[in-house]
């Protein structure tokens, strides 16, 4: 199963998740496709993860971006898995600080508030540094407009990384991409 977690007020028809989806159809491969809708609350949106992971009857791999890599980079930790982190984002409790307040959805258009109990929980989560770096593999462009790459490198220093020129956060090469990511 190539489980997809994917990013801050997005869903699993993000362009990215919906790459994977039809890369994995074209291969015959569809059933391995999964990417839960996640909530919010990034407590209720790793359980649901987890949920995800524990049902399922072979190996799950994960990539996540942005929001999700952080969720796949935890997940990964403490299961044991390997994991593609693209784009993704470090110590999110720090940079969705300017987020605080009224938030929509980009694909349900979903509204509800992002509060302080939101940061505390991702700062409940996250790490001094990856647990099993050695099962990372962190995917940056250096164009993302969103998120400053050169963060991603440092904290993933001792994981496996590729950083490309260019792109922008929607990680333009993604579908490129595909059969590397799969094979890590």
């Amino acid at each position: 199963m190539l489980l997809y977690v994917h990013g801050f007020n997005s869903t699993s028809g993000s362009g990215k998740a919906q790459a994977l989806k039809q890369w994995l159809e074209a291969q015959g491969r569809g059933a391995e496709w999964a990417c839960p809708d996640l909530p919010h609350q990034p407590a209720a949106a790793i359980a649901e993860l987890a949920r995800v992971i524990e049902s399922a009857k072979e190996p799950v791999k994960l990539i996540g971006s942005s929001l999700g890599g952080f969720y796949a980079m935890v997940l990964a930790g403490r299961y044991g898995l390997r994991a593609v982190l693209v784009n993704p984002a470090v110590h999110p409790q720090l940079l969705l600080r300017d987020a605080l307040g009224p938030q929509k959805n980009w694909h349900t258009g979903e509204e509800y508030d992002f509060t302080q109990s939101h940061l505390n929980a991702l700062a409940a989560m996250d790490e001094p540094a990856p647990a099993q770096p050695s099962n990372l593999l962190l995917i940056v462009e250096t164009g993302d407009e969103v998120l400053d790459y050169q963060d991603a490198v440092a904290y993933y220093r001792d994981c496996h990384q590729i950083v490309l020129q260019g792109g922008d956060h929607g990680f333009s090469r993604f579908a490129d991409l595909l059969s590397f990511i799969d094979a890590f």
